[in-house]
């Protein structure tokens, strides 16, 4: 029972507070180990393909086992001999873990800058929250940018960690967020990480597989339920969620297309390469600016019923 008023009162915080910015956050612990281990183990490992790949996988095996043990083990000790201590800190995870308030108040960021601001200063909001080239985008293409980081991110910074935390609580959701991490630093298909990042590039389309649809299917029931058009959600979700290079990128992002009667995606830039990428909905109206709001208003709905289910689901399993 600890585990779901963990999970229910984690996220109520969220989406009061936000990211604690004044505290460090853990995952910037699991991005310095990442760091760390990349260094040493480069030094260790031939500069080979296999070598590379042996020493990717040895990073995910370590990255792993401290993402999960650490937090377990501190669980553990303090539901065992104070198990209010271990509730309260369990909450408090789950708080800084989820991500809904700080994604709407990073992308709200992108919507200001382009309402009052200079395209110079919507550009370099929006480049805080995504990975594509920046420097060139219209308004559309900023505009763009972030409805599609709030659509993918509401499954990896939203729903994917509420799914873990409700199947194996907090160690399982740091351990999804490791994989994750790993996956933001190392999954690249660069010279540097094609290799040596491609286990956890795999691991990460894996721990996502599952959660990612979830939150399409969820995302469409937000949709109906604060009044976008969902049947279009459902149809675009249909026809286009395995259009990215990801298996599970795309699930969200046509839901939203979909919801909003907007087409995402295409081709972009990223470190001065034109990658092409097919395009995600269709365009029965131009993206405005005011799709920003829309797209986190659809994102809490989607949070909502997220963390409803997954009470659900631990209330069965009792």
């Amino acid at each position: 029972m600890y585990h779901t008023i963990a999970l229910a009162a984690g996220f109520v915080l969220d989406l009061i507070f936000g990211d604690p910015r004044w505290l460090y956050h853990p995952v910037c612990l699991i991005g310095n180990l990442i760091s760390v281990l990349e260094k040493g183990i480069r030094k260790i490992f031939p500069k080979t393909a296999k070598g590379e790949l042996a020493g990717g996988l040895l990073e995910v095996i370590l990255v792993c086992i401290c993402s999960l043990c650490i937090p377990g083990v501190v669980l553990y000790l303090l539901y065992r001999y104070l198990p209010w201590a271990g509730m309260i800190l369990e909450t408090f995870w789950c708080y800084q873990l989820l991500a809904t308030r700080s994604l709407k108040e990073e992308s709200m960021k992108v919507y200001d800058s382009l309402k009052h601001g200079t395209i110079q200063e919507a550009r370099h909001a929006v480049s805080m929250i995504v990975g594509r080239d920046t420097e060139e985008l219209t308004e559309t293409g900023v505009t763009k940018a972030a409805v599609e980081t709030v659509a993918e991110n509401a499954s990896d910074g939203v729903i994917a960690p509420m799914i873990y935390m409700a199947v194996g609580g907090v160690p399982l959701m740091f351990l999804y967020k490791g994989i994750n991490t790993m996956d933001s630093m190392l999954g690249y298909k660069n010279d540097k990480y094609l290799y040596f990042g491609r286990c956890a590039a795999k691991l990460d389309d894996a721990a996502n597989y599952l959660p990612s649809r979830i939150s399409g299917l969820l995302m469409i029931a937000g949709a109906f339920v604060i009044g976008l058009d969902s049947k279009n959600a459902a149809r675009i979700y249909r026809r286009d969620s395995r259009n990215h290079a990801s298996p599970n990128s795309a699930q969200t992002e046509a839901v939203m297309a979909g919801a909003l009667d907007v087409e995402l995606a295409g081709n972009a830039y990223y470190f001065g390469k034109l990658y092409e990428k097919p395009t995600i909905g269709d365009p029965i109206r131009e993206v405005e600016t005011e799709d920003i709001r829309y797209a986190n208003r659809l994102l809490y709905a989607t949070a909502v019923l997220g963390v409803l289910l997954c009470i659900l689901f631990r209330l069965l399993i009792r």
